[in-house]
């Protein structure tokens, strides 16, 4: 009796399963409220494209990534930062869009996602434009594409702002923040007339005694703020306090001359002037004397530590001087925020209640530290050996450094204050006030920048004439 044979039959190959997350986006929110919209027509290609592939194991994901209303020259998108994540936690394997597009327009954004997608072994797939990013010509097809989209978009750009240029050379509003004195309706400036009487009495005001720290404080005392006004998306924005910034681009502004700005340049407006020509120029004569007035303070009245020192709470520390009815001038250091507001001192939350310092008591104080200190061993010795590392002091013995340094105090008061402020600068990084006093941050190699040639230095040379030859 012969055996019976059976005929065994080879197995279907297993076909590995491929979750598919299908993106769509639109770059504006118009039409989105219609009951069939982009995104939907967009995610009804893409889920017809994944099960025109199912023999290949595709199988679309539940949940949406969708982003409508969002630009695509940026990844900044709720959809799409969730599409990453899921990416990231292993459960995407292929990215379908309807066009290429949809997903970015930027070729440096693409390269940020393709890196992602690479990393986590996921493909890029398009409907209408056929190709695989995991094979070398559908990166290069994907290239091209984005090239032209990328191409496209500086193109809409560049029209923009050439639209944007040529309403504003006919004096049209293209919208930003209000100006006090001013309403925006339908996307036009209108006067505010209790605003504009406020705008014109600050003109006037001004022009009268040009003293911007007294109109500051008459304005706070009186209760006026900055302009209070709402959003395009409803958002309230409350005006705040009047400060001597605000004022002075307030007194600048050629748009209460009925006038639109445009790269620095001014245009006729199509909206009213609220500020007369004369009125304007009295304010001016103010405005441009000042522009020189901060020159000849400087140079008149030398400032040590300008740049240097520091409130207990970070603010910089301005220099300032008044002048009392004897004819003496007085030099105090004040907060900038002091200065600005010109009203009363800086308190707050984390501020020490500081006002004006007085400027020699203060520089008195830094000096005695700075000449100390630098007659300090270790400073001394550290001084010493980065003077030996540098090529200009690697000729200098110790002593004419140890000597020289600590002769500072002596000849200190011979120098001429730039030479002064030119050393210190050199020195000295930062001086920092707090409750119990200051606090001096040394810059390491500040030595050997005291002169172009620091054995020429002149603590140097006159300890050199009292060695014996």
């Amino acid at each position: 009796m012969k055996p019976q044979r059976t005929a065994f039959t080879s197995p279907e190959p297993v076909v590995t399963k491929k979750r598919c997350a299908v993106y769509t986006r639109k770059s504006s929110d118009e039409g989105l409220e219609q009951e069939y919209n982009s995104l939907e027509a967009q995610r009804d290609a893409g889920l017809a494209y994944i099960t025109s592939q199912r023999h290949e194991g595709w199988l679309a994901l539940d949940g949406s990534y969708d982003d409508g209303g969002f630009s695509g020259g940026n990844l900044d998108r709720p959809g799409l930062r969730r599409l990453m994540a899921d990416i990231e936690a292993k459960r995407v394997d292929i990215v379908v869009v309807y066009k290429i597009d949809r997903l970015t327009r930027s070729l440096a954004d693409f390269a940020k996602l393709v890196e992602v997608f690479d990393r986590n072994n996921v493909s890029f797939v398009s409907v209408t434009q056929q190709f695989n990013t995991t094979t070398s010509m559908g990166r290069l097809t994907l290239n091209i594409l984005l090239s032209f989209a990328q191409f496209e978009r500086e193109v809409t750009s560049e029209r923009i702002r050439d639209k944007f240029a040529a309403s504003k050379a006919k004096g049209m509003w293209m919208g930003g923040v209000p100006p006090l004195g001013y309403d925006v309706v339908d996307r036009k400036l209108v006067v505010n007339e209790a605003e504009a009487t406020l705008v014109r009495d600050i003109f006037r005001r001004y022009a009268e005694h040009g003293s911007a720290a007294q109109l500051v404080r008459e304005l706070e005392h009186e209760g006026h703020t900055t302009k209070a006004w709402t959003t395009q998306t409803g958002r309230q924005r409350a005006g705040r306090r009047i400060d001597q910034q605000y004022l002075f681009v307030l007194l600048r502004n050629r748009i209460y001359l009925g006038e639109i700005s445009l790269k620095g340049r001014w245009f006729e407006g199509q909206h009213t002037a609220i500020v007369p020509l004369t009125l304007w120029n009295a304010a001016h004569a103010y405005v441009e004397r000042r522009k020189q007035a901060p020159r000849e303070r400087k140079a008149k009245h030398a400032s040590l530590l300008a740049g240097l020192l520091f409130a207990p709470d970070g603010q910089k520390m301005l220099h300032s001087y008044t002048r009392k009815k004897n004819g003496r001038h007085y030099r105090y250091y004040v907060p900038y925020l002091y200065k600005r507001n010109a009203a009363g001192t800086v308190t707050g939350p984390g501020r020490a209640d500081i006002g004006h310092l007085p400027a020699a008591e203060i520089e008195g104080a830094v000096l005695s530290q700075v000449h100390a200190a630098l007659a300090a061993p270790e400073v001394l010795i550290g001084t010493w050996r980065a003077c030996q590392r540098h090529p200009e002091g690697a000729h200098l013995d110790e002593a004419q450094v140890v000597v020289g340094m600590r002769r500072i105090g002596d000849v200190w008061e011979q120098l001429f204050p730039i030479e002064q402020q030119r050393i210190l600068r050199l020195l000295i990084e930062r001086v920092q006030l707090h409750d119990q006093g200051l606090d001096i941050l040394w810059r390491e190699d500040g030595w050997l920048g005291l002169g172009p040639d620091i054995g020429t230095h002149p603590l140097i040379e006159e300890q050199r004439d009292r060695e014996p030859a």
